[in-house]
């Protein structure tokens, strides 16, 4: 590229950044103007307007402008753009109720942050446009099964079905590595080779009956709607495990079990209620209520500790139930956003009493819960991870 054409370049790229601010920097041509219109229309107090045209005021209220910005941002930026854009879209301009015309919801990239809009809507959400919602919802869904699904009935399996050890394995249940350091002394300097004479491996235990309770209590409060989303589909895939026996509460102020609709995480998220208040201390009293046996149960709360309810009342139901034997953990959040604003004192008090409080990106979570299920230092293996602990 030659020089003039480099300076051609940057001019164009600081005409798109700095918008109507750029005055007579330069032209734009027919894409970039909407690229740039698309971004006005957003970020800068102006409409999208047809290539060429003039901008005017807003994204506007009608669906019909709303649909072609819609469209050119997605024909003109990359997916995670796309994503980003739509999000700052419901947010800036108070767009939700567009998003409740079928033709619109057909027309946005679906992910986590519009799932989670969706279900804080589904009160409102008019029939003609109910289908589709689901259809949006459930795509979403399908993608982070497709993504996880798999590898968290495998961490589960490996920490649950090979937990006693013996000398008669089956072939695949051999543990090739414990195998070899006990049979270093048959080893054989002429051949190169060990020559096996005791195996070590894990016996798999019957499945007619669940070896582990697992627990999931999750704060379904207006800021934890992308968490909410992740535990209906994990808690879903657990809950086809017989293995392990499934909970699923949500809780705000009321608490609800909905451990019954975990066949389908599509109905189990319009089941919820996102928004309102949060009561974590009723949660964890219901959820100490159905502990079984409690060597045998890990807890899981899913929350940003925000507490509207007694927090000592909390620290104590905690306490009692790490004293009696249950693996408790506290997630400040289970999404891939990162850490979230928190209460840091609530936090660090659980870690204290053996909850230890961190945020955990959902393909992350596997291994979290096999380290919970296998009663191994789940403080640790957050740190080991590089995740801090809720201080």
């Amino acid at each position: 590229m030659s020089q003039q054409d480099n300076a051609v370049e940057r001019q164009r790229r600081w005409r798109l950044l700095l918008g109507a601010a750029a005055g007579d920097l330069g032209g734009l041509g027919e894409d970039d103007q909407r690229r740039d219109a698309a971004l006005t229309g957003l970020y800068g107090g102006g409409e999208p307007a047809e290539a060429g045209g003039k901008r005017s005021a807003g994204l506007g209220g009608s669906s019909p402008v709303l649909h072609r910005w819609l469209g050119d941002v997605r024909t003109y930026f990359p997916s995670s753009v796309v994503q980003v854009m739509q999000k700052d879209a419901v947010e800036r301009l108070g767009l939700r109720q567009l998003l409740l015309e079928p033709e619109l919801l057909s027309s946005v990239e679906p992910d986590v942050s519009l799932v989670g809009t969706l279900v804080s809507l589904s009160s409102a959400i008019p029939e003609r446009t109910r289908e589709t919602a689901r259809a949006v919802v459930r795509k979403v869904v399908e993608d982070i099964e497709r993504k996880l699904a798999d590898r968290l009935l495998a961490a589960v399996h490996g920490a649950i079905d090979r937990s006693r050890r013996t000398s008669r394995p089956r072939l695949s249940d051999v543990d090739w590595h414990r195998t070899i350091r006990r049979n270093l002394r048959h080893y054989q300097p002429d051949q190169g080779t060990v020559v096996v004479q005791d195996l070590v491996g894990h016996s798999r235990r019957s499945r007619q009956a669940s070896l582990r309770d697992v627990i999931l209590l999750v704060d379904q409060s207006g800021s934890m709607a992308e968490s909410v989303v992740y535990s209906a589909v994990l808690g879903a895939s657990l809950a086809s495990l017989k293995a392990v026996d499934t909970k699923l509460v949500v809780f705000d102020t009321e608490v609800v079990d909905l451990t019954e609709q975990l066949k389908d995480p599509v109905d189990l998220l319009f089941s919820t209620q996102l928004g309102g208040g949060t009561d974590i201390n009723r949660a964890v009293a219901y959820g100490q209520s159905l502990v079984r046996r409690p060597t045998d149960t890990v807890m899981v709360l899913i929350s940003d500790l925000y507490e509207g309810g007694v927090a000592r009342e909390l620290q104590r139901r905690v306490r009692e139930l790490v004293q009696s034997g249950v693996t408790v953990v506290v997630l400040l959040a289970l999404s891939d956003s990162g850490t979230p604003a928190y209460d840091h004192e609530l936090a660090a008090k659980l870690s204290d009493l053996g909850a230890p409080a961190f945020a955990c990106t959902p393909d992350r979570f596997p291994d979290l819960l096999a380290t919970a299920l296998r009663r191994e230092d789940v403080a640790a293996w957050a740190e080991q991870s590089g995740i801090p602990v809720g201080r």
